[in-house]
């Protein structure tokens, strides 16, 4: 199945290389090409701009520009004609005057020079290849290859990152030679090729600008906006899980629409999976019109291929299922867009491993001589499970640098790596790349505190390489649009300006953002546990004999590629039946999703 993806795709030959425009493999599927001066250009799904001066431009999106002056040129021309003028007046630096989420690339063909470019969370995907002056920018890695004509060749550090991340993050991707441009970056194209860089980073501040009760108004006061903004009117519904985010989302939503809105949940029937509870307590505060669906193990089975499939990488992350469930339900009631509350947590401190790691984080307030000579000299290498043992699996953990700390529990480190894997997979890959690759993110913001840097790495990875990347693409295959209201400019540049110690003082998540909405939201649902959105296949397989059958089947089609040890499968097959079905068939799952994309797909 191939669904079309909104964003932008060019070709551009910068060194001069011939090109058969008649080539199937290169521009057969452009819709659009021309020639200027030698320089190649071709631009689908998103219409080309040209100007008299040969500044060609296109954008995909929903964005705004912050410029005044750009904001009026955009009133009285085309889209496409500002984004030129843009780049004619200010060069690369036209990315600071844009916001929202889009996808673009400009290409001066007299200069020989251009800049593409993703939004600050990366919602419109762009990959990228460039070899001996031709280099293709585009939304998918089908029209990466198409357009270059390239055999895909699958990355075996792809293969493992995604084992280890259950995606593939930026700016790696499955394939050898192609990338992906990581959230706020963009690619300075000239003579010299293409060139990656982060044009924008945030800036956390740590002083309080104004009392708690003034920031906290604020901040319903610019979530009001950005929803009222994405509202489109009775055919925009909002997901609801019952949680903080999607829950404040539904009711201003709510208050947009005037008590008109409609709201989508899903449920499952499994114990400690089911919150459709607090769904339908925000559901009765609001007056919203619940629309509830309950995914079932033959929903699995049925869209499982059509999911694996449908990623343009191998993606693991097993709530895809029920976002793919609760956008089809969407669609199904005469809904064209979705507001989803993806990015709370992140913003605001709701993710349960920051306080976590405050925990580890005090060990190192101990004096240096008490740690050094007292406690790690009797603690440390305790084997057994009493108190003793916990402290010094407590100070062994606390020794561990942030960010790598933070995988602590990531099951590719339950297990030595020689046990796992087949020795010529683990030749070709570098088991350290994935805390090398977390630690660059981490410390891109010299000047955060600690919290803010585990915030700023979620934005990459649990955001943009992860959760965006699955309810976009779940939301396209369903037929319906997607907008994030906590990640509106507004907002995210509001959360910088919260200091760490009210985001969450003594360890308590989201403690600003639950003040705040505090008369907003029901009270069970903001002193509810967090509750995670995954899928019980774990759980279902130990019972649903089509599930241990699709299990069974695919990992034992998965042992045959000189990946993971055939020993390995066994044990963890093992390990499922006989111990945490939850965890265990979580990475089964993963092994099943990286079989049937690779199969799916050719490999």
């Amino acid at each position: 199945m191939e669904i079309s993806v909104p964003g932008v795709t060019a070709l551009l030959n910068t060194g001069g290389k011939e090109i058969n425009q008649s080539s199937p493999e290169v521009l057969g599927t452009l819709e659009e090409t021309l020639s200027l001066d030698g320089t190649h250009v071709g631009v689908r799904k998103g219409k080309l701009h040209k100007t008299s001066n040969g500044i060609l431009s296109a954008i995909s999106g929903a964005y705004f520009w912050r410029n005044r002056e750009l904001a009026d040129h955009a009133k009285r021309h085309d889209e496409k004609n500002t984004l030129s003028f843009a780049y004619e007046k200010f060069g690369n630096d036209l990315l600071e005057h844009i916001g929202g989420r889009f996808s673009l690339v400009v290409w001066d063909a007299v200069k020989k020079s251009g800049v593409a470019a993703t939004d600050r969370f990366g919602q419109n995907t762009v990959y990228w290849h460039s070899s001996n002056g031709l280099i293709s920018i585009a939304a998918t890695t089908v029209d990466i290859l198409r357009m270059h004509g390239l055999s895909p060749q699958v990355s075996s550090q792809a293969i493992f990152h995604y084992l280890f991340f259950h995606m593939v993050p930026s700016p790696g991707t499955i394939y050898d030679g192609i990338s992906k441009l990581p959230a706020a970056h963009a690619i300075r194209l000239d003579s010299n090729g293409a060139t990656p860089y982060r044009y924008w980073r945030p800036t956390f501040s740590e002083v309080a600008e104004k009392r708690r009760s003034q920031a906290g108004e604020e901040l319903l006061h610019v979530l009001q906006t950005s929803v009222s903004r994405l509202n489109t009117g009775d055919t925009t519904g909002a997901f609801l899980s019952g949680g903080l985010d999607s829950s404040t989302v539904s009711g201003m939503l709510a208050k947009a629409q005037n008590g008109a809105a409609q709201t989508f949940s899903i449920g499952f029937d499994a114990q400690g999976y089911d919150e459709i509870s607090y769904a339908r307590i925000a559901n009765r505060h609001f007056n919203t019109k619940a629309n509830e669906y309950y995914v079932t193990p033959e929903d699995v089975l049925e869209i499982l291929p059509t999911v694996a499939a449908v990623y343009d990488e191998p993606f693991g992350n097993s709530s895809a299922i029920p976002a793919y469930f609760c956008a089809k339900l969407a669609r199904e009631s005469g809904m064209d867009r979705l507001l989803a509350g993806d990015g709370g947590d992140e913003l605001f401190a709701g993710n349960e491993r920051y306080a976590k790691q405050g925990v580890f984080e005090a060990y190192h307030m101990l004096p240096s001589a008490l740690r050094q000579y007292v406690l790690e000299p009797l603690f440390q290498g305790r084997q057994n499970n009493g108190l003793l043992g916990k402290v010094g699996s407590y100070i062994d953990q606390a020794q561990v640098p942030l960010p790598k700390r933070l995988h602590t529990y990531n099951f590719l480190m339950r297990f030595p790596a020689d046990q796992m894997f087949e020795q010529q997979f683990m030749a070709n890959v570098d088991l350290e790349e994935p805390f090398s690759l977390e630690d660059r993110i981490y410390h891109g913001v010299p000047s955060a505190s600690r919290l803010n840097r585990m915030l700023y790495l979620d934005w990459q990875h649990t955001l943009a390489d992860n959760d965006l990347r699955k309810v976009n693409r779940m939301c396209q295959l369903a037929g319906v649009e997607v907008e994030y209201p906590m990640l509106d400019d507004l907002v995210v540049e509001f959360s910088t300006r919260i200091p760490s110690h009210q985001k969450m003082p003594f360890n308590k998540l989201r403690d600003f953002y639950k003040r705040a909405v505090s008369d907003f939201l029901p009270h069970e649902i903001i002193i509810k546990s967090k509750h995670g959105f995954g899928l019980p296949f774990g759980v279902w397989m130990s019972t649903h004999n089509g599930l241990q059958d699709l299990g069974r089947k695919n990992l034992s089609q998965f042992r045959e590629r000189g990946i993971i040890k055939p020993s390995f499968v066994d044990e963890l097959l093992a390990l499922h039946d006989k111990s945490h079905a939850g965890y265990y068939g979580g990475f089964i799952w993963v092994l099943v999703m990286l079989e049937l994309w690779l199969d799916q797909h050719g490999h």
